[in-house]
């Protein structure tokens, strides 16, 4: 059998997973350990799919550095669903603190202000979500302050984390940049990622929630938007996403067996540099989107000198099997994600073609 077409994925999630993980599914597809069964038909219940999401468990454990006291959740409905799950279980009655520094965060402060009361400690919109605020109004009372680690619209990622006021807990929505680079998991209260851009596939998103967190959530909450309840079932009090949860685990071995997350921050940091050489190099062919101080390594936007040539360089690079690059609806232009699957030799075919493509048409 000849060897399977693969393109240069830089789509924004769902998004590129290792070569090595889809080989592995491939080969335990209709029989799972013996099982004679796929992953995707046996129990929830059986000790098979126990030893998945234990093993999964266990390996997230490892390469976070994450401590005893909190617990990690797989559960469904991205990270839209925890928006709201959020203050649902942990603002109770008061304030909580948003800082505002693209689309999702956005996002996210108004499905809080649905709820109750969410003030933006910062907001950068009037500067195109660009940059990261300079500084932040914060509310020593807040019940936790959130933010969101990498924008994948906009390009703008935190590299280290905002300091909230003492006492007050820290809460990140860090779907596009987990697992991409170390991070010190005791400075946060509550983590959530949605899997489908780094570590896995759509259908799961990943919470990690310190164990005093848990204790904030009210009684009345339906069992399924209920942390506690949730936490209390090791993420199995309904049937969770069984194969999105099997092929997380497999990436996670992945990272392991690659050498862990400061080797994949490396890789990360490698093929980012590429690109934006390529556009600083680029003389204004190529216009990077967001401030160099707060340049995303995982989602690169940029523009061309003219919306005609954007879609001529889309339509080049994808008959390149350069795929992905067409950026946000609401934003336009292109973007490249390099996320942690793609390697360093996806970013410099990437970069060979911009350049040939500003040869031709700069």
């Amino acid at each position: 059998m000849s060897d399977p077409k693969r393109v240069h994925n830089f789509n924004p999630g769902p998004a590129a997973l290792p070569l090595e993980v889809l080989q592995q599914a491939q080969a335990e597809m209709l029989d799972y350990k013996g099982t004679g069964m796929s992953v995707m038909e046996i129990s929830h219940r059986s000790k098979e799919f126990e030893g998945i999401i234990q093993t999964a468990e266990a390996d997230l454990r490892e390469l976070l550095g994450i401590p005893s006291n909190y617990k990690i959740l797989f559960l469904q409905g991205g990270a839209s669903l925890q928006f709201a799950m959020l203050p649902m279980n942990l603002r109770a009655a008061g304030s909580a603190d948003y800082i505002v520094t693209g689309t999702w965060s956005k996002t996210a402060f108004k499905e809080a202000q649905k709820l109750g009361t969410a003030r933006a400690a910062a907001n950068t919109e009037a500067d195109g979500f660009k940059s990261l605020p300079a500084k932040l109004d914060l509310d020593p009372k807040a019940a936790y302050l959130h933010f969101t680690s990498n924008e994948t619209i906009h390009g703008v990622e935190y590299f280290n984390e905002p300091t909230p006021p003492a006492g007050v807990p820290l809460v990140c929505d860090a779907s596009s940049d987990f697992i991409s680079r170390p991070i010190d998991v005791s400075k946060y209260a509550f983590i959530y990622a949605g899997a489908q851009k780094n570590a896995g596939p759509a259908g799961v998103v990943v919470v990690i929630v310190r164990d005093d967190m848990l204790e904030r959530t009210p009684a009345n909450l339906p069992v399924l938007l209920d942390y506690k309840a949730l936490a209390a079932s090791g993420s199995l009090h309904n049937t969770p996403p069984c194969w999105s949860i099997y092929i997380t685990g497999l990436v996670f071995k992945w990272a392991k067996q690659l050498g862990g997350l400061s080797e994949i921050a490396k890789r990360n940091k490698a093929k980012a540099d590429l690109v934006y050489k390529a556009i600083d190099e680029s003389g204004g062919f190529y216009r990077g989107h967001a401030n160099k101080e707060a340049r995303s390594v995982m989602n690169i936007p940029f523009r061309l000198p003219s919306e005609e040539l954007e879609e001529t360089f889309a339509r080049e690079a994808k008959s390149n099997d350069l795929i992905g690059l067409k950026g946000h609806r609401s934003v336009g232009g292109m973007r490249a994600s390099l996320y942690n699957a793609l390697d360093v030799k996806t970013a410099e075919s990437l970069t060979q073609f911009m350049r040939e493509f500003q040869k031709k048409n700069g």
